[in-house]
């Protein structure tokens, strides 16, 4: 009978990385300037693998090849295959982020045969006056944009608003966005890895990608950046719901029982604070703590979520 899957995150140095990870993990085997930790990941050469029971050991593509709609739902499956189409990360910024965009499905289908990115970002926290920059203020055209580029002065056209904890973000592929310094958040995005930078802040030793970025970034004026939701306990508030993938926020503070069955796929729960004890079929019980991420396979009934004190879900399916 399958189970809540845990994975050994997979941990990425960056330039722009930092040290904060290492607390929000609570390991120390994360590595200095460390600007992610993917959770789940099915990018190639970046499988997660499963750290828990007895699928431990086994990459999250091997476990969906043999268990297929079990794992991840049937209409999923039809559509995904063995790929898992979702990536979730944990990121630190440091110093700022390159300013970048991704292509939509088409474009990336297209140039590199595979997923777009469209990604949301929860604020885990953010310094005084961290700010990050999600699309146009105006509206552009390449031209103006790339002689921005050129002269400097780039940050005129771009909304670059102060973040705070708890904030939401979503950058549709498409839209040109950096992270500013001092931010740490929760990453839900398509799963693909590819980026194209534009500026990269006088980091001489890092590909920029001017020509591919120029017919994907969308000019337009981008009005509505922030996305608000609600937090009533106990219930699943939502963030957003969209083709590519819908995110809730989940607070708990009481037990609480759940049955994803008419959703027809797998769950993810990332914890975003406190402690939580899910309860499956077989009486299966799985702690989770702050910063850990577990995948419920969509064969999964009746979880039974029992709060260890107040607790806040992210709550994540397709």
């Amino acid at each position: 009978m399958l189970y809540p899957l845990k994975f050994e995150p997979i941990y990425k140095q960056k330039v722009w990385g930092g040290d904060k990870i290492k607390d929000i993990k609570s390991d120390q085997n994360v590595p200095n300037n460390c600007g992610e930790s993917w959770e789940i990941s099915a990018v190639q050469g970046d499988l997660s693998v499963v750290s828990n029971g007895f699928l431990k050991g086994n990459t999250i593509e091997e476990i969906i090849e043999i268990y297929m709609g079990e794992v991840v739902g049937d209409k999923v499956f039809d559509k995904f295959g063995i790929e898992f189409p979702i990536l979730v990360k944990i990121i630190e910024s440091k110093e700022n982020l390159s300013l970048q965009v991704h292509p939509d499905n088409i474009i990336a289908a297209k140039r590199h045969n595979a997923w777009g990115k469209s990604e949301l970002w929860y604020i885990l926290n953010a310094d005084p006056g961290s700010k990050l920059i999600s699309g146009f203020n105006q509206n552009v055209n390449s031209k103006i944009f790339f002689d921005s580029i050129e002269n400097g002065n780039f940050d005129n056209y771009l909304n670059k608003p102060e973040i705070k904890t708890g904030e939401v973000y979503y950058i549709p592929a498409g839209r040109l966005h950096s992270l500013g310094k001092g931010v740490t958040l929760v990453e839900i995005q398509q799963t693909s890895d590819i980026t194209y930078r534009v500026y990269d802040y006088g980091r001489k030793d890092r590909e920029l990608h001017l020509d591919l970025a120029e017919d994907v970034i969308d000019y337009k004026q981008s009005k509505e950046i922030k996305t608000s939701y609600k937090h009533t306990p106990d219930i699943s508030n939502n963030i957003i719901k969209n083709e590519l993938f819908t995110v809730n926020f989940l607070p708990v503070m009481n037990t609480i029982i759940k049955d994803y069955y008419e959703y027809d796929s797998f769950i993810i729960y990332h914890l975003i604070n406190g402690k939580i004890t899910v309860i499956t079929d077989g009486d299966n019980h799985t702690s989770i703590t702050k910063g850990e991420t577990v995948l419920i396979p969509s064969s999964l009934r009746n979880i039974k979520i029992i709060p260890q004190q107040y607790s806040e879900i992210l709550e994540i399916y397709i």
